[in-house]
């Protein structure tokens, strides 16, 4: 067997003397769909901010693809890495958030070339190429000269995809990436990201979208106050859960959604 690409070993985070995250441990292998689940202020956003290291870890270790983020380890003590080398390690994970964070002076095309010009030092006719590409895979091929103002928001959400594809990441996460939508355009967005976990990409996705869990995960992971409460296939953790927290939450969130 191979390594997993993610592996988290106890990690904690504390904000103001509050601890958000208690000793999480995780795994995901290459190619696998990890799905996070639990409600508000449970730590899934901050755990994976603290993946690509928009926040630094308090304790404990990540690991993507064998290579420890955020700091090095001599003797036993962590070292944190210097910007530079944060900045090198993040240009192989994508992250889409929740707001689409699009540069507005931008065109689509413009979006999604940027980065791959300005951090990895590609041609920019180089860039546009695959910046159309991508664009045409994520279902946009005919809007690259249109602007952020002129695109819907899953439209918007559907360039960002294709902006943090165009670094050819290793792993992507997604933080709750349909939860600023209107409800109509959820499906183009979640479809996008069915196609990445058909194509084989790894990624861990924090949503609230349990038929879109059910169906693309391979792993379902229960948060609640900081701690994994429950993992396991989406058969069991959506299906049959054991434990009385995630069974109160599925139940809370099946009435939201049908009431909707």
């Amino acid at each position: 067997m191979s390594d997993p690409l993610v592996r988290a070993v106890n990690v904690t985070k504390s904000f103001h003397h509050q601890e958000v995250l208690k000793g999480i441990d995780l795994e995901v292998d290459t190619g696998q769909v990890v799905c996070l689940l639990g409600p508000s202020g449970s730590g899934k956003t901050t755990f994976l901010r603290c993946v690509n290291q928009l926040e630094g870890i308090d304790g404990g270790r990540i690991w993507v693809d064998g290579d420890l983020i955020g700091y090095a380890e001599r003797n036993g003590k962590l070292y944190k890495l210097k910007d530079k080398e944060i900045a090198a390690q993040r240009r192989e994970i994508g992250m889409v958030f929740q707001r689409f964070n699009l540069f507005p002076h931008m065109t689509a095309l413009e979006n999604v070339a940027e980065a791959p010009v300005q951090v990895k030092g590609e041609s920019r006719a180089a860039a546009r190429h695959r910046a159309q590409e991508l664009l045409d895979r994520v279902g946009l091929g005919d809007r690259g000269t249109a602007y952020p103002a002129q695109l819907s928001g899953g439209q918007q959400q559907r360039v960002a995809i294709a902006r943090a594809l165009a670094m050819q990441p290793k792993l992507m996460l997604f933080d709750e990436p349909t939860s600023a939508l209107d409800p109509e355009l959820v499906g183009e967005v979640l479809a996008v990201i069915k196609e990445l976990a058909g194509e084989g990409m790894t990624m861990i996705v924090v949503t609230h979208e349990m038929s879109f869990a059910r169906e693309v995960a391979d792993t379902v992971v229960f948060m609640d106050g900081g701690v994994v409460v429950e993992a396991g296939p989406p058969s069991q953790v959506i299906g049959d859960p054991q434990h009385q927290r995630t069974k109160t939450f599925l139940t809370r969130l099946r009435s939201e959604q049908h009431n909707l």
